[in-house]
């Protein structure tokens, strides 16, 4: 494409788009630059990518886009907002592909992965080829591909969107994450179902109070746009039960479908059964009201299950089509995963690294534990640290046995970070402490007899401790199944 064709994109710049250059590629990381690269300077949190310009050259670009001045001997086009620009340049490069693509957001605290993966599921068994972005993976089809955040910068995702249209992809479902809305990354994505799942304490490190942090939430439903069409109507599905969901509904035009348990809602769930293999709910919708059986276990779960129905709902999908695909669903990798080596008691490993989240899954092994209660939890470093007191007060609260450990503890002492989780327990002794994550989960396991339950909170699917500048291999799921097999005398 031309440099002074796909400038069009941009309506306000300074400097000139020849005509005569032509870009085969747009990078914002000089390491990805070729010839015939477009390079984008973007001032990040970390690095400045004005600083990389002259190597981006010497790569090959052809020509940068900057807020900054430049000395470099390619032309330079000066924009104010270089993180926009880059939106509207990756969407009109790439050809517009959400335009093509029916695309579902879902964004909230909790339950992001889970419900994504359930309606992608849904959508797939419906006769669909799909695309997901989130947390785990990005996936086109059955190709899964590496992520670093769980929601990409803005270019990554429209070179995702258009490789996924390439691939026959009709519908993509992504998790939208409060940082990538604020940050603009997903800037030109045309959503069709944007999804609230809920809002609780989490990262408030980067959005400083819960007023900015559901703010955050709610542009995704700003961004759902401000007309209607009847052949392709945009809907917000919402969580009745949360309050901060009368926000997102404030903050679209879009029409409105809700779920929940506690008040009325168009997808409601009552007569919750919970047991230690599964859950049991009656389902009212506007097409009639159903029964379920389904195999994940929890509050949570139902809550997961009800927007993931509504959703297909809002893409059309008959209701008892997404009915019997969450019925035969055993879970998510790390969403409250039993992890069996041949013991007597259950061992649970569960993402839960927010105060909510734990609060969720320890309420409902109450449910089902028949004795003690062990949970192995931490809190990451260079994170949000008003929830660490949090963490340890529910640990003590809702489980017999808490152990204290490490949980990414990034550039900051471990032992520094449980002693913040302890401020919230003053006075109690009910606890232990073991900072190397692997004795904890040790501990537990050789403490544990039959009746009791474990839970290892706060990584779930991740298989790697970041401790300093360095990335270790670790896999709660791994030292569960090696700890037990070696108190068992398997191995």
């Amino acid at each position: 494409m031309k440099l002074k064709e796909l400038m069009q994109a941009i309506p306000v710049y300074t400097g000139e788009a020849s005509a005569a250059i032509e870009v085969n590629q747009i990078a914002q990381d000089s390491r990805k630059v070729q010839p015939g690269t477009l390079f984008i300077c973007i001032d990040g949190e970390i690095v400045d990518g004005h600083q990389f310009a002259d190597r981006a050259v010497q790569l090959g670009a052809v020509a940068i886009i900057a807020e900054k001045q430049l000395d470099v001997s390619v032309p330079v086009l000066y924009v104010r907002d270089s993180k926009r620009a880059m939106a509207m340049l990756a969407d009109y490069f790439y050809g517009s592909p959400t335009q093509a693509l029916k695309l579902v957001g879902i964004t909230g605290t909790n339950g992001k992965t889970t419900v994504s993966h359930l309606v992608e599921q849904i959508v797939r068994e419906n006769g669909e080829q799909t695309g997901l972005i989130g947390t785990m993976y990005r996936k086109i089809g059955d190709e899964i591909l590496e992520t670093k955040n769980t929601t990409p910068d803005s270019l990554t995702l429209q070179e995702t969107f258009r490789d996924m249209l390439l691939s026959g992809v009709s519908t993509a479902v992504m998790e939208v994450s409060s940082h990538a809305l604020v940050q603009g990354r997903v800037y030109g994505s045309d959503y069709d179902v944007a999804v609230f799942m809920n809002l609780s304490q989490d990262h408030l490190d980067y959005h400083h109070t819960m007023e900015e942090y559901a703010y955050a939430k709610s542009l995704l439903f700003a961004q759902l746009g401000n007309s209607y069409n009847l052949s392709n109507p945009k809907i917000a599905v919402l969580n009745a039960d949360d309050k901060e969901s009368v926000r997102m509904q404030t903050a679209t035009a879009a029409h409105i479908i809700t779920f929940g348990i506690k008040e009325p809602a168009d997808f409601s769930a009552s007569n919750i059964q919970i047991t230690s293999h599964g859950s049991t709910f009656d389902l009212k919708t506007p097409v009639g009201d159903f029964s379920l059986k389904i195999k994940m276990i929890g509050n949570f779960s139902v809550y997961n299950v009800l927007a993931a129905i509504a959703t297909s709902f809002a893409l059309r999908i008959p209701v008892i089509n997404a009915i019997a695909t969450v019925e035969s669903i055993p879970g998510v990798k790390g969403r409250f995963e039993l992890v069996n080596a041949g013991q007597d008691f259950p061992v649970i490993v569960d993402y839960s690294h927010t105060p909510d989240s734990l609060l969720n899954v320890l309420q409902t092994i109450d449910e089902f534990a028949e004795k003690r209660v062990f949970v192995v939890v931490g809190c990451g470093g260079d994170r949000d640290k008003g929830k660490r007191p949090q963490m340890a007060k529910i640990a003590v609260d809702y489980a017999t046995n808490p152990i204290f450990t490490s949980d990414n503890p990034r550039s900051e002492d471990p032992h520094a970070i449980i002693e913040d989780m302890i401020q919230g327990i003053p006075g109690s002794d009910s606890y232990v402490v073991h900072e190397n994550r692997r004795d904890a989960i040790r501990y537990a396991v050789n403490m544990a007899e039959a009746g009791d339950v474990i839970l290892i909170a706060g990584k779930g699917h991740e298989d790697y401790q970041v401790i300093g500048d360095e990335v270790i291999d670790f896999d709660d799921r791994v030292e569960a199944r090696i700890a037990i097999e070696k108190k068992l005398g398997l191995a």
